[in-house]
C-alpha cells in the first residue's frame, strides 16, 4: 500500500461485490507480507472481521484463532484489508470500463494489477476517461481524426493533410444537444488535430512514469505571499513569504504550514521545474526529430510541447502535490492518534476526594469537591460543594480565599487539588500550597492539571445531563478533578481535537482523522475496560460492540432499574442483542456483583471453563483470584479452550490478576515554587516537567511558567533519535536543563542531555556582510508562527481552536539584536516555538 494513501486506508469498504474468491486470497497473501505475518492469520482475522467481531473483542478474546495477533497489528491489517478491498473494486471497475471503450490491452491490464495506490488507479484510466467536450474529443467529432493519423504517419504536411478537409456545419452529442465548435479556418483546423495528436500521445503511460520520476527529482516548491497587502495581517507566515526547497526533500510540517498559509489567502504556492529537458524527451520517445518534411517535424514538436506543458506538467505537479500532502496528512494523524492514545492512558489518581479547582482573574477561582466515585460532593443541605474566590487582582481577596479554600479542604477531608494549568494557574498553586504549609493537618496535595478542552465539556450536552444543578462555569472545575482521578473516563467526554495534542489537526481531513481517534479511543478504554454500574454513556459508546444509542440504553436502564447485579442481566437492555453481547460483555465490569466473575476480565463464554479449572483446585472463586500460588497448580493439559476462543494459559492470568489496569502508577512532577514565568527562568537551571506534545521534531514541556518549551529532537539525547516518540510520551515526567529564553517571542529551549553535552556559547557579531553570508551557508528557517498556540484569553476562557499546534513560530528578523543561542538558536528557530498559558 502506498504511503500516500494511508489516510484513505481506514475507512470501510461499503463494495465487496464482484471480487471473486481468487482476488480476496491474493489480498489475504499481499497483506500477509506486507505485515509480516501469516496468511492463515489474516485469514482468520478477516472471517471474524466480516461476521461483525471488533478488533479489541479479536484482540483479547480470539487470540486463539488470530494465533496471539495484538491489537496494534489487528488496527494495521484492519486499514490495510478495507485499504486493498477498495482498490480491487476499483481494479475491476477501470478494467470494465476500459473493457468496454475497446481500450483494454494487456499491457494496461498489468499496469492496472500491478498499481499500488488509488491515485496510480487514477493515472492509468485517465487518458480513457470520456471527455466529450474536450478539445480533442470535439476535433473528433468534427472528422479531424483522419488527418491527425496522416500527419502521425506520412510524410506530409499538416497543411496538405488539411487539403480535402470539409468542417461540418453543426455537431451534435449522443444526447442530440448541439456542439458548439468552429473550425471554419485553417488555424483552428490545424489545433483540432494537434489536440487529437496530444491526446493521443497521453495514453504513452511509461513515458509518463519515466517524466514524473525524473521531475520529481529536481522540482522546487516556491512560496511567496499573495500580496503587500498581507505583509501584516499573515506576519506569522513571514518564513514562507519569500521561500524554495526541494519538493521531494520537504518535510512533512512544512508543507502543512505552506498549505495553510495559501488557504487563508496569505501565501501563494508553485511548483518550479524546467520544460526543456523533458520537452526533449518526449521528442525522443515519439522520433520526432526523424519525421519529415520540415513543417511537419515543427508542428509535431509543438504538440509535444503543448503535451508537457498543457497536460503533463499541470498534472504531474498535482500528483506529487497530492501524494505530499496525503503523506503530510497521514503523519499529522498518526502523531495526534499516538498523542491522544498515550494521554487516554496516563495514570489515574484513583479512588480520591479531589479538590478540582479551574483558576481564573477577573471572573474568580471555580471549585468544586469530587467524592471517590467521581460524584460532586454535597454539602449537609444536599447542595453540591462549589464555590468561587476572587484572591487576584483587581479583587485582591486572598485573605477571603484562603479561608474558604482551608474550610472545605478541612471539612471534605480532601486527599488531591487539581489545579487547572490555564490563566493564573501558577499564582492559585502557590496559594494552596501556602494553605497547605500553614495547616499541618491538611493531608492534601496539589497537582497541576492539564485543561484543554474543559471549557468545551462544561458548554455540551453531556455536561448538561450530567451537571444540570450546576454553573457552566463551575462544571470546568468538575471535569478538571475527574481528569486527575480517571483521565479516560473523563478525557473520552471531549472531542479529542480540543484536548490539545494534535498537529495541523484542522489542516488534515477530518473524516479520516476522526476515524483513526475514534480507534484509538475504543482501543484504549477496552484496554481498561469500563464499570457499567458508574460509566458515561460517553465512555460506554467506545466499549466494542456498542455505539451512542445503546450506551445510552444501558444508562437509561440502570436509572430505571438500578445497579446491574450481573454482565448476564445486560440482556434485558432493550436494543442489546447477542451479537452485541458477545463483543461488549468481556469489557463491562460488575463490582459487587452476584459473580465475583464479572468484575475480572474474563468472558462469560468462558466461565465454564473457570468452573472446570476450580474443581481441580477444589476452592471456591473468592480463594483462586488473585492467588498465584494455587493458580500454578491446576494442570492446564488436562483442559482445552471452548471452541479455541481463547487459551486457559489467558484465562488464568487474568485469574491471578483480574481486571488489571495497564495504566502506569500514578505520579506528578514537582514545579520549582521560585519558577512561575518566563521572568524567572536562567539558561543553566535544571527542572522538572511534564511532556504536553510530541510531534516530528521533538517534544514540549511544561514546566509551570505558563508556556511550554521546546526539547528539539537533536536535544533529546545523546545517541541519534530518530522518532521523539520513541523516547517519551505524552503525560511522562522528565528532567530538562534551559538552554534558550527569548521572553520578548515567548521562546524557551530545553535540552534532556546531560550538562557535558551543553554547547557552547557563541560570540554574537554584529550584523554585517559576514552574517549574511552564514544565513547563505545554512538552510533558512520556514517555521511559521501559524503554529504558535495562542494563549487562552483571561476571563472567559476558550479552548483556542489551535491550541495543539505547539509547533513552529516566526523567527526573528534578521535586524534584531545579536542571538546568544548560536548552533542551538538556529535549532529551535527550525523547530518552532511554545504554547502560551496566560
Amino acid at each position: 500500500m502506498s504511503s500516500t494513501d494511508t489516510l484513505t486506508a481506514s475507512q470501510p469498504s461499503t463494495n465487496l461485490q464482484g471480487l471473486d474468491a481468487t482476488t480476496h486470497a491474493n489480498i489475504h497473501d499481499k497483506l500477509a507480507r506486507a505485515l509480516g505475518i501469516k496468511t492463515a492469520q489474516v485469514n482468520a482475522f478477516v472471517k471474524l472481521y466480516d461476521e461483525g467481531a471488533t478488533v479489541p473483542f479479536i484482540a483479547r478474546y480470539r487470540k486463539e484463532k488470530t494465533q496471539n495477533l495484538d491489537d496494534a497489528q489487528l488496527r494495521a491489517l484492519e486499514k490495510s484489508l478495507n485499504y486493498e478491498r477498495d482498490m480491487a473494486t476499483r481494479r475491476l471497475k477501470i478494467t470494465e470500463l476500459l473493457s468496454t471503450q475497446g481500450n483494454l490491452t494487456d499491457e494496461l491490464q498489468t499496469r492496472i494489477d500491478n498499481a499500488t495506490s488509488k491515485l496510480e488507479l487514477e493515472d492509468i484510466y485517465l487518458p480513457y476517461r470520456p471527455r466529450r467536450r474536450s478539445p480533442a474529443a470535439k476535433a473528433r467529432a468534427a472528422g479531424l481524426d483522419v488527418v491527425a493519423q496522416a500527419v502521425l504517419t506520412q510524410e506530409i504536411t499538416p497543411i496538405e493533410a488539411l487539403a480535402d478537409y470539409q468542417a461540418p456545419s453543426s455537431l451534435s452529442d449522443d444526447s442530440g444537444n448541439e456542439i458548439e465548435v468552429d473550425f471554419s479556418d485553417i488555424d483552428k483546423q490545424l489545433a483540432g488535430v494537434q489536440a487529437i495528436i496530444v491526446d493521443e500521445w497521453t495514453q504513452a503511460l511509461n513515458l509518463l512514469d519515466g517524466l514524473r520520476n525524473g521531475f520529481a527529482k529536481t522540482a522546487s516548491i516556491v512560496s511567496t505571499v499573495a500580496s503587500d497587502e498581507k505583509r501584516e495581517v499573515g506576519e506569522k507566515f513571514k518564513d514562507y513569504f519569500e521561500h524554495s526547497e526541494s519538493l521531494a526533500r520537504l518535510p512533512n510540517h512544512r508543507l502543512l504550514a505552506m498549505l495553510r498559509g495559501r488557504q487563508e489567502n496569505v501565501l501563494g504556492l508553485k511548483i518550479e521545474g524546467e520544460d526543456a529537458p523533458f520537452i526533449e524527451k518526449i521528442i525522443s520517445h515519439f522520433d520526432v526529430d526523424a519525421k519529415a518534411p520540415a513543417e511537419r517535424r515543427e508542428f509535431l514538436a509543438q504538440a509535444a510541447t503543448s503535451l508537457w506543458k498543457d497536460k503533463w506538467r499541470p498534472h504531474i505537479e498535482h500528483r506529487l502535490l497530492t501524494e505530499k500532502r496525503l503523506t503530510a496528512e497521514a503523519d499529522a494523524i498518526d502523531v495526534f492518534a499516538n498523542n491522544l492514545q498515550h494521554l487516554l492512558m496516563s495514570a489515574p489518581a484513583g479512588r480520591k476526594v479531589i479538590l478540582g479547582v479551574d483558576p481564573g482573574i477577573r471572573h474568580g477561582v471555580k471549585m468544586a469537591i469530587v467524592d471517590a466515585q467521581g460524584h460532586v460532593m454535597l454539602d449537609g443541605e444536599d447542595k453540591p460543594v462549589v464555590a468561587t474566590v476572587y484572591p487576584f487582582a483587581p479583587d485582591n481577596k486572598m485573605v477571603e480565599a484562603k479561608k474558604v479554600i482551608n474550610e472545605l479542604l478541612s471539612t471534605y477531608d480532601v486527599d488531591l487539588v487539581a489545579i487547572g494549568n490555564g490563566t493564573a494557574s501558577r499564582e492559585t498553586d502557590a496559594m494552596v500550597k501556602e494553605i497547605l504549609a500553614a495547616n499541618a493537618a491538611l493531608k492534601a496535595k496539589a497537582v497541576i492539571v492539564n485543561e484543554s478542552g474543559a471549557s468545551v465539556y462544561s458548554a455540551s450536552e453531556l455536561a448538561s445531563d450530567e451537571l444540570a444543578n450546576l454553573d457552566v462555569s463551575v462544571r470546568g472545575a468538575v471535569s478538571i478533578a475527574r481528569r486527575l482521578q480517571d483521565p479516560l473516563s473523563e478525557l473520552v467526554k471531549v472531542d479529542p481535537k480540543a484536548i490539545g495534542v494534535g498537529q495541523y489537526q484542522h489542516d488534515v481531513n477530518q473524516s479520516q482523522l476522526a476515524d483513526s481517534l475514534d480507534k484509538v479511543t475504543q482501543d484504549s478504554v477496552n484496554a481498561v475496560g469500563v464499570d457499567v454500574n458508574t460509566a458515561s454513556p460517553a465512555i460506554l459508546a467506545h466499549i466494542a460492540g456498542l455505539n451512542k444509542n445503546v450506551a445510552q440504553q444501558i444508562v437509561t436502564y440502570r436509572k430505571e432499574h438500578g445497579a446491574f447485579d450481573s454482565r448476564e442481566a445486560l440482556k434485558n437492555v432493550p436494543r442489546l442483542g447477542a451479537k452485541t453481547f458477545e463483543q461488549a460483555a468481556g469489557f463491562l465490569r460488575i463490582h459487587d456483583g452476584s459473580n465475583p466473575l464479572d468484575a475480572t476480565g474474563v468472558h462469560p463464554e468462558s466461565y465454564e471453563l473457570v468452573d472446570s479449572l476450580l474443581a481441580q483446585t477444589d476452592k471456591v472463586l473468592s480463594e483462586v483470584l488473585g492467588n498465584d500460588g494455587v493458580l500454578n497448580t491446576i494442570d492446564t493439559n488436562a483442559l482445552a479452550a471452548n471452541d479455541d476462543n481463547i487459551s486457559v494459559k489467558a484465562i488464568i492470568e487474568e485469574l491471578a490478576k483480574p481486571a488489571r489496569d495497564p495504566r502506569p502508577e500514578f505520579k506528578t512532577a514537582s514545579f520549582r515554587e521560585d519558577v512561575n514565568s518566563i521572568k524567572d527562568l536562567e539558561e543553566g537551571m535544571q527542572l522538572e516537567g511534564v511532556v504536553t506534545n510530541v510531534t516530528a521534531f521533538g517534544c514540549f514541556v511544561d514546566v509551570g511558567v505558563h508556556q511550554d518549551g521546546l526539547v528539539h529532537i537533536s536535544q533529546m539525547a545523546n545517541d541519534f533519535v530518530a522518532d521523539p516518540m520513541n523516547r517519551v510520551k505524552p503525560g511522562d515526567i522528565v528532567s530538562v536543563r534551559v538552554i534558550s529564553i527569548d521572553e520578548k517571542r515567548g521562546r524557551i529551549g530545553f535540552s534532556m542531555k546531560p550538562e557535558s553535552e551543553k554547547p557552547a556559547r557563541s560570540v554574537a557579531k554584529p550584523t554585517s556582510s559576514t552574517g549574511n553570508d552564514d544565513k547563505a551557508s545554512r538552510p533558512r528557517s520556514n517555521r511559521p508562527a501559524a503554529d504558535k498556540r495562542p494563549s487562552k484569553p483571561r476571563g472567559n476562557r476558550q479552548d483556542k481552536d489551535s491550541a495543539n499546534n505547539r509547533s513552529k513560530a516566526p523567527r526573528a528578523d534578521k535586524a534584531e539584536a545579536p542571538s546568544k543561542m548560536g548552533t542551538l538558536g538556529a535549532l529551535l528557530q527550525e523547530a518552532g516555538v511554545t504554547k502560551t498559558k496566560k
